[in-house]
């Protein structure tokens, strides 16, 4: 990874005492150092995160240089200088490496994840049981909680058909799904997630009902296409998903001139997911002018 610095920077507590992070390619970035010096208590904690990398690759980690990013953070000087920092998943696998009873906790809770994980893969229903749980527990409307389910059985029977016919999981699948939501709300999730105030969270968790019915509708037509056309390979998948999104879109259409606004609206869930009694109020959605169908 290239040194790159952002403006996005911020200290996380962890016992009263501070890990530097950075906001870099849609995630947290956290300094090793400050986690290694935390976790170890060494008053040499970049010499010991210099050993520890020889260690990881001694245990088969040795794609952990390749996962390593050189990010500008605040040094105590108060002047941005570059150190070496690693996402939220290779945080959690150095610190698997590090021989620590302050490392144990997290050593404990990754055992069980890992085994919620084993049970979630033999047992599908369980992990859709677990996200129910957490939805109600964040305060989510019942119905709402209900549809979001189903969204989510039916983008997943959708991935499923994309990995069958020849699809390419990461930046493939981005452009599918994009597809389908330009079509469907005449904007990309990158401007439905503007337009909710969102910056890393899912614009899904954050849909009205309305919303969430015609991601749904176009998600499904897309599939029904994929299934009936036998179709294959990006291009051809991509021409169903666009196709699929229209279906939606037109609705969405027919919708917005019989009540006389828009469907796409600014409201969102950040009340509930950032544990605050109230939401921010944002602008009604009456006051929302209908959506361009300009896609470009």
């Amino acid at each position: 990874m290239t040194k790159e610095s952002t403006p996005a920077t911020s200290v996380a507590l962890f016992q009263e005492k501070t890990v530097r992070r950075v906001w870099y390619q849609d995630r947290w970035y956290f300094s090793i150092i400050d986690v290694i010096a935390i976790l170890t208590d060494s008053d040499r904690p970049r010499k010991y995160w210099s050993d520890l990398k020889v260690k990881l690759a001694r245990e088969g980690y040795v794609e952990v240089s390749e996962k390593i990013g050189q990010l500008k953070m605040e040094a105590p000087d108060g002047r941005m200088r570059v150190t070496d920092a690693a996402d939220t998943a290779t945080i959690l696998r150095i610190i698997q490496s590090i021989p620590s009873p302050k490392a144990e906790p997290f050593k404990r809770w990754l055992a069980e994840v890992g085994t919620q994980r084993i049970e979630e893969i033999q047992n599908p229903e369980m992990a859709m049981e677990r996200m129910r749980k957490t939805l109600e527990a964040k305060g989510y409307p019942k119905d709402w909680i209900d549809m979001r389910m189903k969204s989510i059985a039916i983008r997943n029977d959708l991935v499923q058909e994309w990995a069958d016919r020849g699809a390419k999981e990461g930046i493939e699948y981005a452009i599918l799904t994009n597809e389908i939501a330009n079509a469907t709300f005449g904007m990309s999730i990158q401007e439905h997630k503007n337009l909710k105030g969102l910056k890393r969270e899912n614009v899904r968790d954050h849909m009205t009902n309305l919303e969430l019915i015609l991601t749904m509708l176009g998600e499904e037509t897309t599939t029904t296409l994929h299934q009936d056309r036998d179709s294959q390979g990006f291009t051809e998948l991509q021409k169903d998903a666009r196709e699929g999104g229209e279906v939606a879109g037109s609705t969405r259409e027919d919708i917005e001139q019989r009540i006389g606004r828009s469907v796409v609206s600014p409201t969102n869930y950040l009340h509930l997911t950032a544990g605050k009694k109230r939401e921010k109020p944002l602008k009604s959605e009456k006051q929302q002018q209908l959506p361009t169908t300009d896609n470009t």
